[in-house]
């Protein structure tokens, strides 16, 4: 039997490459995927490329808005009749700068996406995954919520925030039979991370890559398709006895 099979999964920042590729590793495994986003023209084309009929639907969406939330995990019951997985990816990176010079609008905005949007995504589900007799939500935090990194204050506060909101969650929601966990990446070979370089060495990208790639122990990023890995076995029943945790994903950079 398939690992995820007739299950509803939820994936918000769902047209980016970790989304994207984290719902065709559901469809394969078959659950059913409601992807949602910011950019209606991303998940157009998201939803083309996964090519899987009415096993995907997409939500149009801001996480930080409640009703929006509200919308999205309405529109996936309608659909499918349930929902048994929340994956909360959606996340911005803001910029690169010292804390001394950071903008207090581009920090707002930051928490407002990687936190509030989380919670957002967390709390407006739990009902529907309680009534499904429980279920998995998945985070995404990085290896940035498990050690400070300069020059990307929101950025990193707003990880380690996550990996609060995970045990607080998953001491919360035990008793529905809902499981929180996160994932910690190294950075990963997406567009995020090249913007991420060119923030920390302007003109130069190559050599912040080739900087950060010297901390990973196994000498490169991570795949999307890897960390989608690691999602899809915190999404099934493998996991069942797994909630609270972080785990990195990181070629050995925080060992």
């Amino acid at each position: 039997m398939k690992r995820l099979n007739k299950k509803t999964a939820i994936i918000t920042g769902g047209s980016g490459s970790i989304g994207k590729t984290t719902a065709a590793k559901f469809l394969e495994q078959g659950a059913n995927v409601v992807l949602v986003d910011l950019n209606q023209e991303a998940l157009e084309e998201a939803q083309k490329e996964l090519n899987a009929g009415d096993r995907v639907i997409i939500v149009k969406a801001d996480v930080t808005s409640a009703d929006d939330t509200k919308n999205f995990v309405q529109k996936a019951l309608d659909a499918y009749g349930k929902i048994d997985i929340v994956f909360a990816n959606a996340g911005i990176e803001g910029k690169v700068a010292p804390i001394i010079d950071f903008d207090d609008k581009v920090f707002d905005t930051v928490m407002a996406v990687n936190i509030k949007g989380v919670y957002l995504s967390i709390k407006h589900s739990i009902a529907a995954l309680r009534d499904a007799g429980g279920g998995s939500i998945i985070i995404s935090s990085s290896v940035t919520g498990l050690q400070g990194v300069p020059n990307a204050v929101a950025y990193s506060t707003s990880k380690h925030a996550t990996v609060g909101l995970t045990k607080s969650a998953a001491m919360d929601l035990a008793k529905y039979k809902i499981r929180v966990n996160c994932i910690n990446p190294s950075p990963v070979d997406n567009r995020m991370m090249q913007s991420l370089e060119e923030g920390f060495a302007p003109g130069d990208a190559e050599a912040a890559h080739a900087r950060l790639t010297s901390q990973i122990p196994l000498g490169r990023y991570a795949e999307p398709h890897e960390v989608a890995d690691l999602v899809l076995f915190l999404a099934s029943d493998e996991s069942k006895f797994i909630t609270g945790t972080t785990n990195p994903i990181d070629g050995g950079m925080l060992a």
